[in-house]
């Protein structure tokens, strides 16, 4: 009878390949199967040992539900075989990565596990544009919310009145429906505005502006995911990058 595996759910960090940490690197080059998002930088891909086996399990938007059944089950099924599986994710699982979902599942099905925290692009990729998201003159709090519940999920009442920083993970799609219903809830339209692409890499782009100007600004600079939208006076600090 074959002795159940492993799995590690790990975070691959922000992009920026430097800023992998040690044990999630350990875990690269020992692992026996590693199942890699779309958001994790391949070279990271190249520290794994020649005979691990390397499965792509990348999503596009946060509701592909029959991905995420196919990843849980191939977690349990690698882990079954005996193999020490890595399940390598963007970011920081537990920060808008459905990590906790994946624990859950191998729970359910008693195969052991081990949690490493990764470096979330929601304290890179502003420090790396040059954006503090807290300052002592300007933003005494940070609040975090996800752009693909815009439309329904998410209360601009109360998001609009909130003094500190606002940074909106998966927002391109939905920037002119946030935009606009902050600024509708009381939310001044000269409140300055950037947009993250690709932050920490090497691509990284910022693009600056206020509520009212920033999809227009967005769309001139053709700016794609994944990008990182920071709303609040902290980002006028951004360095300014160009093409």
């Amino acid at each position: 009878m074959t002795t159940s595996g492993t799995v590690i759910i790990a975070g691959a960090g922000s992009g920026e390949i430097d800023l992998l940490t040690i044990k999630t690197l350990n875990a690269i080059k020992t692992a026996d199967c590693i199942l890699y998002d779309r958001l994790v930088n391949e070279d990271m891909l190249k520290f794994a040992k020649p005979t691990a086996e390397l499965v792509y399990m990348g999503k596009k938007s946060s509701g592909c539900s029959d991905l995420q059944a196919t990843i849980n089950q191939t977690m349990v099924d690698k882990a079954q075989e005996g193999k020490s599986v890595l399940r390598l994710k963007g970011g920081d699982p537990f920060v808008f990565g459905r990590g906790y979902e994946e624990v859950e599942f191998l729970h359910a099905h008693n195969i052991s596990y081990e949690l490493i925290p990764g470096i979330s692009s929601l304290l890179a990729a502003p420090m790396a544009a040059g954006i503090p998201l807290t300052h002592r003159d300007w933003a005494s709090s940070f609040h975090t919310f996800t752009g693909h519940g815009a439309q329904s999920e998410l209360d601009y009442t109360t998001i609009a009145k909130l003094a500190g920083t606002l940074v909106f993970f998966m927002s391109i799609g939905n920037l002119e429906i946030i935009c606009s219903n902050l600024i509708a809830n009381g939310k001044k339209q000269t409140t300055p505005v950037a947009i993250i692409e690709n932050g920490t890499l090497p691509n990284q782009r910022v693009v600056c502006g206020t509520l009212e100007t920033i999809v227009a600004l967005k769309n001139e600079a053709k700016i794609q995911p994944p990008a990182l939208l920071v709303i609040g006076d902290v980002t006028t600090y951004a360095k300014l990058v160009t093409n």
